[in-house]
């Protein structure tokens, strides 16, 4: 066998190695072989991962680079990025370091039910299986809970109520309204009569399997509280310095160590804080950029009246944006996506909004979710994160990516391991709003600057949590300084990076390099510079690092030159 065909053998294993063990992907793309099952997650589970990746690599290595093609070379490098840093996850004890706020197990079981589509009585079927399997799941959430105590490594208290309010939500409420029972309620609605015995069944299984299984996982939380840190760091932790230098790594895609991104944050606040005191002076708060944050923060006018009307202006906004799309971009993409609530019970402890991507087998369209509390969510931010988690950010981006059908399979859905490249793009769409013309007074370009510096601050409180021993209050205190938010979204914000480190580092990093290759392809290009083939340039490589994408466009400006001379 040539390297060539030995490298897309390798990446079609890879592949199917990854289905097998993550269910929930097989069943995004359409692969229904392990539709009955939903996770592998316990210890055992994770043993036996890291040693298949083990012999991935071994065969990885075998292969000489200089035989293959230069999009080859990508593809080789890339799959070595994601088996190794898997591997160094396992290494690191990542899956006995409870991570449970933002993301958390009960959450990731509903993300996974939501985007389930009944479409027959086998499907149900195979839907009522995949609940019957939530015991064991929450079974080995507490096993690698309780294994990381013993290898000391402990959930901060600082988010432990939060935890706690998340299951509790999913606990309570009527069974018929519940997040895992929703696709089957929807398809008995669809058909009431070809669904009643199933439908039936689903009820008393979510009433004797399912939420039993919610509860006992909640029990085991609140036995666990006792085993909370009172440090936020995980610096504190075995090896914890080291663990949090390869978390920035990972989700910067980059080599900067955390006191450089540290340092990047600062400058970044620094330069968009003059920016904003220019916006107050033209509104009319010389000298007074906190007087304007008092005011926007304040007067109810920058407040929907009601989760509905908040929803409303949202849809509104963003038919406006969907009409300007063909002016900047060539590639549009054939999927969908609709606006929805977030219901209340989860709105506290959830971001203002976020995307949920349509599955890459197309049966249901993507969903930007939008918080139920409206002050969460001031107009003055509602260009912004729409141009970000929706069109032509988020959504769009992830469907267009999901139709690269000439990548290798796990570069075109693996988007998790690129966070820099996915959420630098969606803050890159932000700005956008300039392009559109949709920031045409003073307030709507203070609220760009507000979200703009709201990722700035992420790279100075995170690093500063978790590799500078800053203090949950010395954080909170920070960012309140410099992000006109509600104090208890900031709290929330604040524990988010306090339960995820390293996260919230990709998204100002990787929009600052979109930024400068798009400022680089101007000054290179003049005139001739097309933007629409530049956006579109930058999906066609699919999810990379950042030292890929600007690979990547470098080569594109530098075919362009000659034309643009």
């Amino acid at each position: 066998m040539t390297a060539t065909t030995t490298l897309h053998a390798l990446a079609a294993d890879y592949w199917e190695f990854r289905l097998r063990e993550y269910p929930v992907l097989a069943h995004d793309i359409g692969d229904k072989r392990y539709r009955r099952e939903l996770f592998h997650e316990s210890i055992a589970d994770f043993q036996r991962r890291d040693a298949k990746n083990g012999g991935f690599l071994e065969r990885l290595s075998a292969i000489d680079l200089q035989d293959l093609s230069p999009a080859d070379g990508i593809t080789h490098q890339l799959l070595a990025r994601e088996i190794g840093e898997d591997r160094e996850h396992y290494a690191f004890a990542s899956h006995l370091r409870p991570v449970l706020f933002p993301v958390s197990p009960e959450g990731m079981v509903a993300h996974a039910m939501q985007k389930t589509v009944i479409r027959d009585l086998a499907d149900a079927e195979c839907f009522l299986e995949r609940l019957r399997t939530l015991s064991d799941y929450f079974a080995h959430q507490q096993e690698r809970l309780l294994a990381g105590v013993a290898a000391g490594y402990r959930l901060p208290r600082a988010v432990y109520a939060r935890v706690c309010a998340s299951v509790s939500a999913y606990c309570e409420g009527p069974v018929d309204a519940h997040a895992c029972y929703r696709p089957l309620a929807v398809a008995a609605a669809r058909d009431p009569q070809g669904f009643a015995g199933i439908q039936a069944a689903g009820l008393k299984l979510m009433e004797e399997r399912v939420l039993p299984a919610f509860r006992r996982w909640l029990d085991a939380l609140r036995a666990y509280e006792p085993n909370c840190r009172d440090s936020v760091g995980i610096s504190e932790e075995p090896e914890g310095a080291n663990y949090y230098a390869f978390l920035a790594r990972h989700f910067t895609t980059t080599k900067l160590t955390p006191a450089e991104i540290h340092a990047i944050g600062l400058d970044e606040v620094a330069r968009i804080t003059a920016a904003m005191e220019a916006v107050a002076a033209e509104a009319g708060y010389a000298g007074n950029l906190a007087g304007m944050r008092d005011y926007v923060a304040g007067d109810p006018q920058f407040v929907a009246t009601s989760k509905d009307a908040l929803r409303e202006r949202l849809q509104i906004l963003s038919k406006r944006i969907e009409r300007r799309i063909p002016e900047f971009f060539g590639r549009i993409p054939r999927m969908t996506y609709g606006i929805e609530s977030i219901p209340e019970a989860l709105s506290a402890q959830l971001p203002p909004a976020y995307a949920q991507p349509n599955p890459p087998s197309g049966l249901t369209a993507g969903v930007f979710w939008v918080t139920s509390l409206p002050a969460r969510c001031p107009v003055t931010m509602h260009v912004p994160i729409t141009m970000h988690e929706a069109w032509p950010g988020h959504l769009m981006h992830i469907a267009l990516l999901q139709e690269m059908t000439e990548l290798p399979a796990f570069r075109r859905y693996g988007l998790g391991n690129y966070t820099a490249y996915i959420e630098g793009w969606a803050m890159y769409c932000e700005q956008l709003g300039y392009d559109f013309g949709l920031y045409d007074n003073p307030f709507a370009r203070f609220g760009q600057y507000d979200m703009e510096i709201w990722r700035a601050v992420r790279l100075v409180v995170d690093s500063g949590l978790h590799a500078m021993k800053w203090t949950r209050a010395e954080a909170i205190r920070y960012m309140a300084t410099y992000v006109t938010l509600p104090q208890e979204a900031i709290e929330a914000e604040i524990d988010r990076y306090i339960g995820w480190p390293g996260q919230a580092l990709g998204y100002k990093l990787g929009e600052l390099k979109v930024r400068e290759l798009r400022k680089r392809a101007e000054q290179r290009l003049g005139p001739a510079m097309d933007l629409r083939a530049l956006h579109d340039r930058f999906s066609d490589c699919g999810p990379v690092t950042l030292d890929l994408l600007d690979e990547h466009i470098e080569a594109w400006i530098s075919a362009a030159e000659p034309r643009a001379a």
